[in-house]
C-alpha cells in the first residue's frame, strides 16, 4: 500500500514538473466561423433590389453578424474587394459610410479589387487611414519595388493561427482607371501566391487566400487558377464575378466561395479544426432580408423573406442615415420619365435600350463638336432604369464612375481597327460596347472581326478623320482599348458623363422609351455561362 502510495506522488510530481507546451496535444476540435462578403459596391443602406424594397444594408448586416459571434468563439468577417463605386449615398462621399459601418461590425481584413482604383492612390489612401482594418494585396506593388499595401495578416485564436493573405486580378492593370494604376506593378497571382504559401505554411495552422479574381469556366484564369496551381491554401474567399454560389465549387481539394454581391448576401463558412489542421468543412450563403413575390388568396401581391428577416442595428442605422438624406436632398429632382424598363442583363453581350440611351447622350452633348458617334464600354452601365420617374440619384447610380465625356479624333482606317477589336472581346466582359445611333455593324466572333461597318448610312473612309464621343475611361485606354490612345487628337469636355445624360433627358427626351435599332448584330456568338456573371455586375 505505501509502495502503491509513493509510485503516485511520483507520477504526479513528474506531470507537475513537466513545462506547460509539453503536456499531451488535446484532440479537442475547434471551430472558425468564416463570415464574408465581396462586390460590396456601395450600398451602405437598404435598397430596392429587382422592384422588391428594403434589401441588404449594414445595418442588417451587423444584426446577423452580432448573431453569429454570440454563439461562436472563434469568428473571422473579411471582404474581398470592390467596396467603392455604386450607389450615390457612398459615391458621393468616396465609400466613407461604408467604411464607418465596416468599422462598426468589426471586418478583420478586405482585399483591394479593381474598383479601388476608380479614384485616384490618394483616396485610397485615406480609405485605408479611416478603415480600422488593413487593406490586403500580395501582387500589388510601385515602381520603387513596394507592396502598395499589406500582403498578409496572421490572426490569432485560442490554440490556433489563421494566415489570411490578399490578392487583387492582374488584368487591373488593363481594366483599372488608366491614370491611377500607370504607376502599379501587378504580378502574376499564382506566382505571388507561391510566394506568400512559402512564407505562411510553418507560421499557421489554417491558410486562406482573400482574393479578388472571379469564379470563371476552366482553371486557365481567376480563382480556379489559383487553386490549380498552388498547393497549401486550405480555403478561397474570393470575389469580382458577383457569382451567387448555393455550395462552393472544389478545385485541387480547396474551396472557393462567392457570395454574391452589394451585401445581399453573406457566406459563412465553418470549420472543424483538430491538431493544427482542417477536419471538416461546411459553407452557406446567407441573404440579407431578399425577399420574393408571393400572391395571396385574394389574387393580391405580398413579399416573403429568404430565409430569416434580421433587424437594423439602431446606433449604425442612425449612422449612415444623415448620408442618404443629403444624398436625397442633392439628386431628389425628377428630370423626365421612362416608359418602360430599361433592362441591363445583356449590356456586356448585345446592343440594349439602356446602352443605346447611354451613348446618344454623349453624342447629343457633342453635337456642337461635329461627333460622328459614340462609344461606351457596358461594364460602365451599373444598373437598369426601371419604369416610371427618373430622378437624379438614379443616374447617379446607373453611371456611379466620376468619367468625364470626352472627344477623340482618329483616322477611319484606326476606327476600323477599332471595331475589329471588339469581336476580340469575350461576349460578356465589361468592354463590349454599346454605339449610338446611326453606327452599324456585325461582330463575328468566328472571324475575330467586325463586318459591315457603317456610319450615318456610309462605309467607313479609312483616310476620313472621324470624330468621336467616349469617356475618359475608355480614351485613357481602359478595358484594353489601347487603339483609342492612338487618336489624332483629344479634347476632354470636363462633364462628367452622368451629367451628359441628365441634360439630355432634362432638355431633350423628357420621356423616353425603350428602343432597339440594329446598331450590333452578332454572328456565331460565344455564349458565357451564367455562372460567371449574375445580372452583367461583374468588374
Amino acid at each position: 500500500m505505501k509502495k502503491l502510495l509513493r509510485r503516485t506522488i511520483l507520477i504526479l510530481a513528474l506531470i507537475l514538473s513537466l513545462p506547460w507546451d509539453a503536456a499531451p496535444a488535446t484532440q479537442e476540435e475547434q471551430t472558425l466561423v468564416i463570415l464574408h462578403t465581396n462586390d460590396f459596391h456601395g450600398h451602405p443602406l437598404k435598397f430596392n433590389y429587382n422592384g422588391i424594397p428594403d434589401a441588404g444594408g449594414l445595418p442588417a448586416i451587423a444584426t446577423f453578424v452580432d448573431q453569429v459571434r454570440a454563439k461562436h468563439k472563434n469568428v473571422l468577417l473579411l471582404d474581398a474587394g470592390d467596396l467603392n463605386t455604386g450607389r450615390a449615398e457612398s459615391n458621393l462621399f468616396k465609400a466613407v459610410p461604408d467604411i464607418l459601418g465596416y468599422n462598426y461590425i468589426g471586418y478583420d481584413v478586405m482585399a483591394l479589387g479593381n474598383h479601388e482604383f476608380d479614384n485616384p492612390l490618394s483616396i485610397l489612401r485615406k480609405q485605408e487611414k479611416l478603415a480600422r482594418f488593413p487593406f490586403l494585396s500580395a501582387n500589388i506593388r510601385t515602381m520603387k519595388g513596394e507592396p502598395l499595401v499589406r500582403t498578409y495578416v496572421v490572426k490569432h485564436f485560442d490554440r490556433l493561427k489563421v494566415g489570411i493573405f490578399g490578392m487583387t486580378l492582374k488584368e487591373t492593370k488593363e481594366i483599372g482607371y488608366p491614370d491611377y494604376v500607370k504607376d502599379l506593378v501587378f504580378e502574376d497571382e499564382v506566382r505571388a501566391a507561391r510566394r506568400l504559401v512559402t512564407v505562411l505554411k510553418n507560421k499557421v495552422d489554417i491558410l486562406i487566400a482573400l482574393v479578388h479574381m472571379g469564379l470563371w469556366e476552366g482553371e486557365s484564369r481567376g480563382s480556379k487558377r489559383l487553386a490549380a496551381s498552388v498547393k497549401g491554401i486550405d480555403l478561397i474567399v474570393d470575389g469580382h464575378t458577383h457569382t451567387d454560389l448555393t455550395e462552393p465549387v472544389y478545385v485541387n481539394g480547396i474551396p472557393i466561395v462567392q457570395a454574391f454581391q452589394w451585401g445581399l448576401k453573406v457566406g459563412k463558412a465553418t470549420m472543424s479544426i483538430r491538431q493544427g489542421r482542417l477536419v471538416g468543412f461546411t459553407w452557406e450563403s446567407v441573404p440579407i432580408n431578399l425577399k420574393e413575390k408571393i400572391k395571396l388568396p385574394d389574387g393580391t401581391e405580398s413579399y416573403r423573406y429568404i430565409g430569416e428577416r434580421y433587424e437594423e442595428d439602431p446606433f449604425l442605422l442612425a449612422a449612415l442615415t444623415p448620408y442618404a438624406d443629403k444624398v436625397e436632398s442633392l439628386l431628389s429632382e425628377v428630370i423626365g420619365t421612362a416608359e418602360a424598363d430599361f433592362g441591363n442583363e445583356n449590356v456586356r453581350n448585345q446592343e440594349t435600350e439602356l446602352g443605346n440611351l447611354v451613348a446618344d447622350s454623349m453624342l447629343w452633348y457633342t453635337r456642337n463638336l461635329n461627333t460622328d458617334f459614340a462609344f461606351q464600354n457596358g461594364g460602365g452601365i451599373r444598373v437598369g432604369l426601371p419604369k416610371g420617374e427618373i430622378s437624379k440619384k438614379k443616374i447617379y447610380e446607373i453611371l456611379p464612375f466620376d468619367n468625364t465625356v470626352v472627344v477623340l479624333k482618329m483616322k477611319g482606317h484606326k476606327v476600323l481597327r477599332l471595331f475589329d477589336s471588339v469581336a476580340k472581346i469575350p461576349s460578356g466582359m465589361g468592354a463590349f460596347p454599346q454605339v449610338s445611333e446611326g453606327v452599324r455593324f456585325t461582330i463575328n466572333y468566328a472571324a475575330r472581326r467586325s463586318e459591315g461597318v457603317t456610319i450615318n448610312g456610309n462605309p467607313v473612309d479609312p483616310e476620313r478623320i472621324y470624330s468621336i464621343a467616349t469617356n475618359s475611361y475608355l480614351a485613357g485606354g481602359g478595358d484594353g482599348y489601347k487603339i483609342l490612345l492612338e487618336a489624332l487628337d483629344r479634347y476632354d469636355t470636363s462633364v462628367f458623363q452622368r451629367d451628359a445624360l441628365i441634360d439630355y433627358i432634362m432638355n431633350y427626351r423628357k420621356t423616353l422609351p425603350p428602343q432597339l435599332g440594329g446598331r450590333i448584330q452578332i454572328t456565331q456568338s460565344l455564349l458565357i455561362s451564367h455562372c460567371s456573371l449574375t445580372k452583367n455586375q461583374m468588374a
